[in-house]
Order: structure tokens, then sequence, then C-alpha cells
């Protein structure tokens, strides 16, 4: 894990503080989001990798014994289901160490969010709301 708990200003700087074996799921996870979500930009949020399209899609972050996944409250409810089989929280999902990852349904889930941040800005420019 990392020495320290440092700032980071880019992806690439946060995965790089991780050992060999964290960094290879690291990119790998960051590999599918980037198919699931080509427009979207990478920026660092929360200290935390984000990817942005419209807004916040999805953050992933390395610990002791997790790779957390965070795809809002939203994204969360959407695959209650098929995320069952994890720890998580309102907006988050904890995948263990030493298992793998299952990547169809986080690219699922990420796709659901991009389509979310689409739908919602178009919503907004045409003055709807969603209440």
């Amino acid at each position: 894990m990392p020495k320290s708990p440092a700032l980071y200003s880019t992806i690439d700087e946060y995965i790089e503080r991780f050992p060999p074996d964290i960094q290879l799921i690291l990119n790998e996870l960051r590999r599918v989001i980037a198919e699931a979500a080509p427009r979207a930009q990478e920026k660092i949020s929360y200290q935390m990798p984000t990817f942005y399209l419209k807004g916040n899609l999805v953050h992933f972050a390395a610990y002791k014994n997790h790779i957390g996944f965070y795809p809002a409250a939203s994204g969360i409810s959407a695959f209650q289901k098929e995320l069952s089989a994890y720890k998580g929280a309102k907006g988050s999902v904890q995948f263990p160490l030493g298992k793998s990852l299952p990547f169809d349904l986080i690219r699922d889930i990420v796709e659901f969010r991009v389509n979310e941040n689409l739908k919602n800005t178009e919503s907004k420019k045409l003055g709807f709301s969603e209440r």
C-alpha cells in the first residue's frame, strides 16, 4: 500500500504508489472503465481516481484488503442484486483483493452511469427536473 497519504494529481501518480500486483488490478480496472466510458475524462477527486462525464461517473481506490468502487448511489441500487455478494454501502462496493474483480459487471455499471449522466444533462437543458 502507499507509503504515505500523498496528494495525487493524476491517476498514474495514484497507481504508481502501490505494489506491482495492486497496480495490475488498478490498471485493468482503469482500462475497463475507460472502454465503457470512452468520452469520460480522467481526474483525481476526493484523492481517488475518478472518471468524469457531465459530472462524476465513478471513483475507485485501493485499500489494504479490497478495491473500493464508487458509482454513486444510483449505480449501486440499479445493480443491487448483482452486487449482493459484496460488502458495500449506499454509493460504494468493496471488491476483495485475492479474488478477480467482476469486470463485466463493472462495465455494465459504468455504462449505466454514462447513460444516467447524459440523460440528466439533457433533462436539465430541456428544463426538466427529476423531482
